[in-house]
């Protein structure tokens, strides 16, 4: 048989030489790794998902809301949103830095400006701002003898300071008050997520903390408050920074500070006190507990007994009073929570919320004296039952108050949820793809 007959029987052409032993192989796997599986439905990526989820709750609440500043929101953020997913289906790297940076400038930065400039805003920037005023020119953030429900001012002196900027500066960008509220809850969650950052973040803390607080803020529940003008945002911003302070033990004066800052700002802080008092005594001693203590009671009253003394009438009328739903108006801020539902239409149910509510509060206490919390994850856990109940308990209250309890359950055990949800992706992917 001729040479060439040879070379065509073992698949070599003429001239050229025969292939090294193993390489066609390795070439067959690869492009074998390349071929998708017939027969199966690509996978649809979980951020992409989340993206595309949070743009239909912001396009429905655009079109239900009577509302003018969350129809706002929620056109601008649905825009933010689908970009995100775009970016995010188009980036091999899941929950990319772009994506969620797209999702804050649509949810967070674009309706804050568009606002800004065309004047909408909730009521409570308003009351913030004027409470500033009054404290800069006659010393009490309250209103002697308040009239209609814009004249009440229902937060502790510390919050007529994020109102200063604008009775200082005017009308300009950067004095309207949610622009200082956004500024403290994200310098106060970023330094939170450092503090917890070697134990939850890993090596690369700085970064994952910037990551994780940026998603934070994109998500529609914390977005739609920093956009509209949500005072609670500072709030719970220095309430997670407390706790994750308190949790790495220290001489327990910077958890003070922290806490005692959040004390000042809102009645909803004070939960945080006995709590992360308890929490700091397990980790770093009872000294440092009482030492946190006396920092935080001091720096709240601070802020708060000068103020009542000034007008001890005017200081119930607008902080205990109205809040209560006994004041000279009624709060708007009414959702048809168990409180407010036997507040209005139960005999005396004024007096049976307020039981229940101090009866939740003994509970919580007895807890913490029964089996206190060792862990920052315990302690914010603890703190959200307690909140989640004086949240549907108190007789004016409202559904944005949740956010409380949502944000302090799932900050602190983040690592742990997104653990869980590759878990589930997983499975659910496996089950798709034997289908």
């Amino acid at each position: 048989m001729p040479p060439e007959s040879l070379a065509f029987v073992a698949g070599v052409r003429p001239g050229v030489a025969p292939p090294a032993p193993g390489r066609a192989p390795a070439r067959r796997a690869s492009l074998q790794g390349r071929r998708k599986p017939s027969g199966r439905t690509p996978r649809v990526r979980r951020d992409v998902l989340f993206w595309l989820g949070c743009a239909g709750f912001a396009l429905s609440l655009a079109l239900v809301t009577t509302l003018t500043p969350h129809r706002i929101w929620g056109a601008c953020a649905a825009v933010g949103y689908v970009a995100a997913a775009e970016l995010a289906r188009r980036t091999p790297r899941p929950w990319g830095g772009r994506s969620a940076v797209a999702a804050l400038l649509g949810a967070v930065v674009v309706p804050l400006a568009f606002m800004i400039v065309v004047g909408a805003a909730q009521s409570e920037v308003r009351v913030v701002e004027h409470s500033g005023g009054l404290l800069l020119h006659s010393g009490s953030p309250y209103l002697p003898h308040p009239g209609g429900v814009d004249d009440y001012n229902p937060y502790l002196p510390g919050m007529a300071l994020f109102g200063i900027p604008h009775a200082l500066f005017g009308g300009t960008p950067f004095a309207d008050a949610r622009v200082w509220f956004c500024a403290a809850f994200l310098a106060s969650m970023l330094v939170a997520a450092r503090s917890s950052g070697r134990d939850s973040l890993g090596a690369d803390g700085d970064s994952r903390a910037r990551a994780a607080v940026l998603l934070l803020a994109a998500f529609p529940a914390v977005a739609l408050p920093l956009a509209v003008g949500g005072v609670d945002l500072p709030v719970i911003g220095l309430m997670c920074l407390g706790l994750a302070l308190a949790g790495r033990g220290g001489s327990g004066t910077a958890a003070g500070l922290a806490m005692g800052a959040a004390a000042a700002l809102k009645w909803t802080a004070w939960p945080l006190l006995p709590v992360g008092l308890v929490l700091l005594a397990a980790t770093a001693g009872r000294r440092a507990a009482v030492r946190a203590g006396v920092v935080a009671v001091l720096v709240a009253a601070v802020a708060v007994v000068p103020v009542a003394l000034a007008d001890p009438h005017a200081f119930v009328e607008h902080v205990v009073l109205f809040p209560l739903g006994e004041g000279g108006a009624r709060s708007p801020a009414a959702s048809p929570l168990p409180g407010y539902l036997l507040a209005t239409y139960v005999p005396g149910g004024s007096v049976l919320a307020m039981a229940a509510l101090a009866a939740a509060a003994v509970g919580v206490a007895v807890s913490l004296a029964v089996r206190p919390p060792r862990t920052v994850v315990a302690a914010a856990d603890r703190l959200a039952v307690g909140l989640g109940l004086a949240m549907c308990l108190i007789p004016a209250t409202r559904f944005g108050y949740l956010v409380y309890p949502l944000v302090l359950a799932t900050w602190f055990r983040r690592t742990e949820l997104v653990a869980a949800a590759r878990r589930v992706g997983w499975l659910v992917w496996a089950r798709v793809g034997r289908g």
